[in-house]
């Protein structure tokens, strides 16, 4: 129970006449500061206690030992009472009397020393008050010199700063008058020096000239000379002056050398001690390109180079070269690589790319095309390579889906660009999935070659790769318009596609609903497209590249609608070959709409005729044609040479064009024109002994064959070529007929591949390459 407060009068009674709290109290007082280990029998030992005492004598410590007794006043006889509520008050009368006394007291006092200080006037109080005042100014004086200084020092620093930079224009502006002069001074006397050494090279040139001109003219007098007299060295040296090399400028010597390979940078550190120096330049060694070399260099050579050159080496191709496993560790050597070309290398193993990937850490670009790696070399790309940027594992079929689940590893390669995975028929649809997890910001994704491509691997890769931006599916003929709706939220620039047979119109249609800011279109040899797709492209305006070769199905109606539209200010580069079906209409609506075609390609197109090119001129801005296979013939030729910006013009097959319109003279002024030499009885008149054509022409490989072999009434036993004149460069001869003379000559002339060849080089001729070479073919009965 709590209380007994409002308990029976007699109830009440009954404890106070046994003394029932005053018992409690004891006990509960011994059980609380003894602690006991078994209460129970400390209870019943002390209620024993208690009965040989008597309640009379009972205290609330009986139970305690009194070692263990507090040593405190007691306030009261009991505190059972208020617990079980059976005393009505615990302060007694005098307790209250004394602390009403005492509270009385201090209330006097603290109001009587109020009343003093305030009834009683201080006598000093104008003193305290002036020295109150005294002090108050003083503080405000003082706080307004701080104030006033603070204001002063930031002033002071503002003006020291306005002079320290004052202080240093000034001394840049010294520096620069300075360096002005110096320069100034320097330019004088480079000019000088150079117009000296220029007027020194042009009365060499003068007399050389002279001297040329006189053999020329005894020469001219005397017998032809043979062909091996002709290339003796002094007729073809004999004029060329001497250059000193080392006298360049450091950076034009650096830009010469770098267009040499390997071995012929070091032939020339063989030449002298000065030359020597020139070749040890270490921006020459930043890129080391040993695939030209493979089949001479040794693997001990390409151990010392790259020990050597290991802090420049930035750039490195072992393309197609046979290295031992201990010739590839040595890559490691450099640290600062960036760019790692294996291709084609059979002696790659995981093993070698290792020992390459623990020591070449900031590699970008890696190039594993055709190699025997595996998963292993998989699952140390994203470990050790974590900038990689440009990947090519085209070729390479022993990774399987596993391997590329690994480039999710660790950092994995989320910085990876540029994909190439061309002929890797091992992946599945779960391998480009796990490639869509690794690799999320790829923009330029190749996969040629892959006749197990389906539209399943191309969504599994755009769900998640959303930043592609290019992509080439050549040979992927089970591509269809499907997978264009899955790359539908990715933001393609450029699309390339050939020999796909199931794309039709309806990837146009989501090429211009979903990929507004396309650039480059590529879809050769897709047999399916119509008219309809140029209808659908013609309202792209960032189109500028658009090659539809081999499209047989496309015709003048779909190109008319194409040029309607506001892709034709944009267009640049237009191949439209073997398009059959275009006509002269098609020309006629290029030259009114096409204000900014550079390059244009209507090879085999039949219907083609003379009327059609002739609106061609009126292209102004075009650089390029190709009309190869058309019916051109020379009135169409001499249109086209009234073009002024037109440098190469392709003819070849076009059987309609003679020598007369070949010899148009504004063709002699195009950079290149490309010809696929037309029968004998066409450029060769039989009623004359000797018929020379001239024009300015570049030979291709498939040209000269053609030319010197495959007309048996016109056979190399037959053919002699002269080179008649030749217009600031020389004429660089790839191959040709054994038995084929060169009769005459005014210049330089350098064969490769030929039986002349050593024999020229011993000569030491100089090779030029030219942009205008006129040359004729004699015919001899």
């Amino acid at each position: 129970m709590a209380s007994l407060r409002t308990a029976d009068s007699r109830l009440r009674s009954y404890f106070k006449e046994n003394y029932i709290p005053q018992v409690c109290e004891a006990l509960l007082c011994g059980l609380l500061i003894t602690c006991p280990e078994d209460p129970l029998k400390y209870l019943q030992k002390m209620i024993i206690t208690i009965m040989e005492s008597g309640l009379e004598s009972l205290l609330w410590d009986m139970c305690i030992d009194p070692s263990m007794k507090p040593k405190i006043r007691r306030l009261s006889e009991t505190y059972m009472e208020q617990l079980f509520g059976l005393d009505d008050q615990l302060m007694t009368p005098e307790l209250m009397i004394k602390a009403c006394t005492f509270y009385t007291g201090h209330l006097v006092k603290t109001h009587f020393c109020i009343w003093r200080d305030i009834a009683i006037p201080l006598i000093n109080e104008e003193n305290i008050l002036a020295e109150k005042m005294e002090k108050a100014i003083e503080y405000d004086n003082f706080r307004l010199q701080k104030y006033v200084f603070r204001l002063w020092h930031s002033y002071a620093a503002g003006q020291k700063k306005l002079l320290t930079e004052a202080l240093l224009r000034i001394r840049k502006m010294c520096h620069h008058y300075k360096l002005i002069i110096t320069l100034t001074k320097w330019r004088d006397k480079a000019r000088y020096e150079y117009k000296k050494r220029e007027d020194e090279l042009m009365l060499k040139h003068e007399l050389q000239l002279r001297k040329w001109r006189s053999k020329v003219k005894v020469a001219a007098k005397e017998e032809p000379i043979p062909p091996e007299h002709s290339l003796s060295k002094a007729s073809l040296l004999g004029g060329i002056p001497e250059c000193d090399i080392s006298l360049l400028p450091e950076r034009a010597v650096s830009q010469i050398f770098y267009y040499l390979t390997l071995r012929e940078l070091v032939i020339c550190g063989q030449v002298c001690h000065s030359w020597m120096l020139m070749t040890q330049a270490s921006s020459l060694w930043n890129s080391i390109d040993f695939s030209k070399v493979k089949n001479i260099i040794t693997d001990k050579y390409i151990v010392s180079t790259l020990q050597r050159w290991r802090l420049n080496v930035l750039r490195l191709n072992f393309r197609g070269c046979l290295l031992r496993s201990k010739t590839l560790r040595s890559v490691s050597l450099c640290r600062n690589l960036q760019e790692l070309n294996v291709s084609d290398c059979p002696t790659l193993t995981d093993e070698s790319m290792r020992y390459i990937s623990e020591g070449c850490a900031g590699v970008l670009y890696l190039n594993l095309s055709n190699t025997t790696i595996t998963n292993r070399t998989m699952r140390l790309l994203p470990r050790y390579f974590p900038n990689l940027q440009n990947l090519s594992l085209a070729y390479c079929r022993k990774f399987t889906d596993k391997g590329l689940r690994y480039l999710n590893l660790g950092n994995g390669c989320h910085k990876l660009i540029y994909l190439d995975l061309s002929g890797c028929t091992q992946i599945s649809v779960q391998g480009f999935r796990n490639i869509a997890n690794s690799c999320t910001g790829i923009m330029h994704l190749t996969i040629n070659d892959m006749p197990t491509l389906t539209d399943n691997c191309v969504k599994a890769l755009a769900e998640k790769c959303t930043r592609i931006t290019s992509i080439v599916f050549i040979g992927a003929p089970h591509i269809s318009d499907c997978a264009f709706k899955a790359l539908s939220t990715c933001n393609l620039r450029k699309i390339r596609f050939e020999g796909n047979k199931r794309i039709t119109d309806a990837c146009f249609k989501y090429i211009h609903k979903n990929y507004p800011n396309i650039n480059h279109i590529y879809m050769v040899d897709c047999k399916r497209i119509t008219d309809g797709s140029l209808m659908s492209l013609s309202p792209l305006k960032q189109l500028t590249v658009l090659n539809l070769a081999n499209c047989i199905r496309i015709g003048d109606v779909g190109l008319k609608q194409f040029l309607d539209g506001p892709v034709s200010t944009r267009i640049r580069e237009l191949n439209l070959s073997n398009c059959i079906h275009l006509s002269d209409a098609s020309i006629v609506k290029l030259s009114e709409r096409c204000s900014n075609l550079n390059y244009l390609s209507l090879r085999n197109c039949e219907y083609l005729t003379d009327l059609g090119i002739e609106h061609i001129v009126y292209i102004f801005s075009l650089v390029s044609v190709d009309l190869s296979g058309t019916n051109i013939s020379n009135e169409g030729l001499m249109s086209l040479s009234r073009h002024k910006k037109l440098k190469e013009l392709s003819l070849s097959e076009c059987y309609k064009i003679t020598d007369v319109g070949i010899q148009v003279p504004r063709l002699t002024l195009l950079g290149k024109v490309f010809f696929s030499v037309p029968p004998p009885a066409q450029l060769l008149s039989p009623k004359r002994d000797e018929t020379k054509v001239f024009f300015p022409i570049y030979i291709l490989f498939d040209c000269l064959p053609f030319l010197f072999c495959n007309f048996p009434t016109f056979g190399p036993s037959l053919c002699t070529c002269h080179i008649l004149r030749f217009k600031r460069n020389s004429l660089v001869f790839t191959k040709y007929p054994q038995s084929m003379q060169l009769v005459s000559h005014q210049g330089l002339l350098t064969t490769k591949d030929t039986p002349l060849n050593r024999g020229l080089q011993r000569k030491h001729l100089l090779w030029q390459m030219s942009k205008t070479v006129y040359f004729g073919v004699t015919r001899k009965y």
